[in-house]
């Protein structure tokens, strides 16, 4: 027997044994993920058979390195229940791609299997979760990596490997189209909730991911996509390296510290360079600065735009070769790599290490020993009452309530008749998000259904659509007008959509095309950016007439971005933020309206109050003095952080265990412990979420009005208080100096602590550059 083919022989010899007896040809299959897995069978009445074009592409690389998608079920893909792979046949389905690779290639080498799962797994059947942004609200990555161990759980039963998880993207700016993506504006934050995705996914011995439940992680996108010039997807990042190091990398060293398998590159360039050519990042700054031994996939059809550099597919992959991309998506360019070596733009020896980083991270999942399934575990796994409260727990923690004047929420029992109104109200797939698989019928709880189920006896609900989401058509105002007039509370369920139409056109990476006039309801999702952040179509004229009939209204926004809510905001007596919750946010809305369970939520990012006001993220450079506009504050509309409960907290007495440390006591270790009292002044138990953030000055660069360093989150019972500590060491204090490393610097820092960005209270700290005498 073949040494690779023994399971006792250590992985490295068994990787070396394995690619000596490969052919160039064989080398570059392997670096290939060309096919969309959607097209590699048909379903047909006595089960699934293989496509003549999946055996072609196997053929032609003497195997396959990656699968992409063969769950992967929505509109793009056209996959739907009645012709795709559901869970109760996808092991068998699986199983049946991996036999024939097997089988039907010179050495055997098993596939990988790649799907995607940014917000869940996008699968028929596969869970959806709330997307990132709402994940990212509810300030609780414990709760968010126990949600993604169920859904690695979900993804390997089912025969697959790789999970292309959303993570790296910072959102700085809420025009662009995939907002949702994004845990937060913050690195911080971000940077937390990627650890939380890598953990649960892949476990807490990332080198052996050979278990069930356990899922290679490919974090995206690498890097800076949410700061693209203008807000338009993979447009230009117009930046420099400290603004790079400071905002845009901590999540990705954070996912790596976590043992991510992989990184995907992003679409945008930075300061000219593509990110798929940008060897200083690929390779100098995650390989050489970092030691990331994983591999690097490229996005969909991203190495053949590399053509605008290259002028041919051969050139085009040399350069994204040695740039440090090991796995293709989609492109043609990567089939060229044969070429590409013999015509010399390429040496075979950048090919092998490539190809020894897939094989590592096959033998890792343990593919060469077991690739197979046991074809009755996604029945169990899939679906399961643990994980749907996780999901549900999710939902009801992500939720933002922004604003109660007079206590409005929670409807009380004298509430007998609640009008609910808007176009977000009754449709399940505008709160899913995009990137979301077609769902069940029956499945998930739609916000009128949530209301319904949770409604004290005797309430009486009633609804209309009043407008849609984009449409300009006034049909349905009167209509909702009279709902409000009748009622003791409307509940205006407004905002966005990313929900796809079969009917839709799509580009070649998947992206949606939605054009001004398209009558698509979608106003959010991969390729529809906007240039007014203002809620779509009559929505605001909604708001206007249904204020105007007197009766209190309670706006509920489900949003994929940050929309400006000016406009909207003025004519409510509660808002309640929800991002989009998921399957289950319709009942998690409901039990938070009606009181069962108390919002926790925290904005990720900074509500603006326009599109004009751009940039509003909270941590921008503090430029010495203010600098406001005329025409509007320039304040956020609600701040980062920001977030209220049924309850009332009290911040008390914040605490320094000292006032002055040097720089070199912070390098060797040493470290401050900051303290801060705490108590629920209300009368129901809640959670709240203590943030503490830096404000530092005299460091010789241009630093931040605030920096979010820690945070916890706790929940505390009426009358209940408690002391809650934080340590501040030389990861928290350093900054990248004017030399660009990473060290601590003498400097004056005020540490804030409160329950968002803007209301804190804090003491000075001073960091000198030796012990002042006594």
């Amino acid at each position: 027997m073949e040494k690779y083919k023994k399971a006792h022989v250590p992985m490295e010899e068994r990787i070396s044994d394995l690619l000596e007896r490969m052919t160039l040809a064989e080398k570059v299959g392997q670096l290939n993920q060309r096919m969309y897995g959607w097209n590699a069978y048909v379903k047909r009445e006595d089960g699934f058979v293989l496509t003549d074009e999946f055996k072609e592409e196997v053929a032609r690389g003497g195997g396959m390195g990656a699968l992409y998608g063969l769950f992967r079920s929505d509109p793009w893909s056209g996959v739907n229940y009645s012709n795709g792979i559901t869970a109760a046949d996808s092991a068998k389905a699986a199983n049946m791609v991996q036999k024939y690779i097997i089988e039907h290639t010179r050495l055997g080498i098993p596939v990988l299997l790649s799907e995607e799962c940014p917000h869940g797994h996008q699968a028929l059947d596969g869970t959806m979760l709330p997307v990132n942004l709402g994940a990212g609200a509810t300030w609780n990555p414990a709760l968010m990596e126990e949600a993604y161990g169920y859904v690695a759980s979900e993804i390997r039963s089912r025969g697959a490997h790789v999970g292309l998880v959303s993570a790296l993207d910072i959102l700085h700016d809420p025009r662009w189209g995939r907002s949702e993506e994004c845990f937060s504006e913050d690195p911080y934050l971000a940077a937390r909730f990627t650890e939380a995705a890598v953990r649960g996914m892949q476990g807490d011995n990332p080198q052996d991911l050979s278990g069930m439940g356990k899922v290679a992680v490919v974090l995206k996108h690498l890097c800076a996509q949410g700061t693209a010039q203008g807000g338009r997807n993979a447009g230009p990042a117009p930046i420099g390296e400290r603004e790079l190091r400071e905002i845009h990398l901590p999540a990705a060293k954070a996912g790596k510290e976590a043992g991510a398998a992989g990184f995907m590159a992003a679409y945008n360039e930075i300061d000219g360079v593509p990110c798929h050519a940008n060897k200083p990042l690929l390779t100098g700054i995650l390989r050489d600065e970092w030691g990331f031994d994983g591999i690097v996939m490229a996005d969909g059809c991203a190495i053949d735009r590399l053509l605008a550099l290259t002028g041919s597919h051969e050139s085009a992959a040399a350069l994204a070769l040695e740039s440090g991309v090991d796995l293709s998506l989609w492109d043609t360019a990567f089939t060229t790599l044969e070429a590409a070596v013999q015509q010399g733009l390429v040496p075979e020896e950048e090919v092998d290490r490539a190809v020894r980083r897939i094989l590592r991270l096959k033998f890792r999942l343990g593919l060469f020993d077991r690739p197979y399934v046991n074809e009755m575990t996604p029945i169990a796994m899939v679906g399961r009452p643990e994980f749907r409260e996780v999901n549900l727990q999710l939902a009801r923690e992500s939720v933002v309530l922004l604003k109660n004047e007079g206590g409005l929420l929670p409807l009380g029992g004298d509430r007998k008749r609640i009008a609910v109104i808007g176009p977000n109200a009754d449709r399940l797939y505008n709160q899913l998000g995009d990137y979301t698989s077609v769902q069940r019928e029956g499945s998930g709880t739609t916000v009128l259904q949530g209301i319904r189920s949770t409604a004290p006896a005797g309430a009486e609900i009633v609804y209309a659509r009043g407008c849609g989401v984009r449409d300009l058509s006034a049909d349905g105002l009167a209509e909702a007008v009279e709902a409000a007039k009748n009622a003791d509370v409307c509940v205006l369920v407004l905002g966005g959509s990313s929900a796809r139409r079969f009917d839709g056109e799509f580009d070649s990476n998947g992206e949606a095309i939605v054009s001004n006039g398209n009558p698509s309801e979608m106003d959010c999702g991969e390729g529809v950016d906007l240039a007014d952040l203002s809620l779509g179509g009559l929505q605001r004229r909604l708001v206007e007439e249904v204020a105007a009939t007197g009766t209190p209204v309670v706006a509920v926004i489900i949003q994929g971005r940050p929309h400006a809510l000016t406009g909207v905001d003025e004519h409510c007596g509660a808002v309640l933020c929800a991002w989009y919750p998921g399957p289950e946010g319709g009942r998690a809305i409901g039990e938070l309206l009606i009181g069962k369970a108390n919002p926790s939520g925290k904005l990720p990012v900074s509500l603006p109050r326009s599109s004009g006001q751009l940039p509003v993220y909270y941590n921008q450079k503090d430029p010495g003095r203010p600098r406001v506009y005329v025409d509007m504050p320039s304040a956020a509309l609600y701040p980062f952080g920001y977030g209220l409960s049924y309850t009332q907290f009290e911040y008390m007495e914040v605490g320094l265990s000292r006032h002055e440390i040097t720089a070199a006591e912070l390098e060797a270790g040493r470290k401050i412990t900051v303290t801060v009292r705490l108590k629920n002044t209300g009368s129901r138990a809640g959670a709240e979420t203590v943030q503490l953030y830096l404000r530092a000055s005299e460091s010789g660069i241009t630093r931040r009005l605030a920096e979010l360093k820690a945070f916890q989150k706790l929940e505390l019972f009426p009358g209940e208080e408690r002391v809650v500590s934080f340590t501040l060491g030389r990861e928290e204090l350093a900054i990248w100096n004017r030399e660009m490393r990473f060290a601590v610097e003498p400097c004056r820092v005020s540490v804030l602590v409160g329950g968002n960005s803007r209301d804190t209270i804090g003491k000075e700290l001073t960091i000198t550059a030796v012990r002042s005498e006594v």
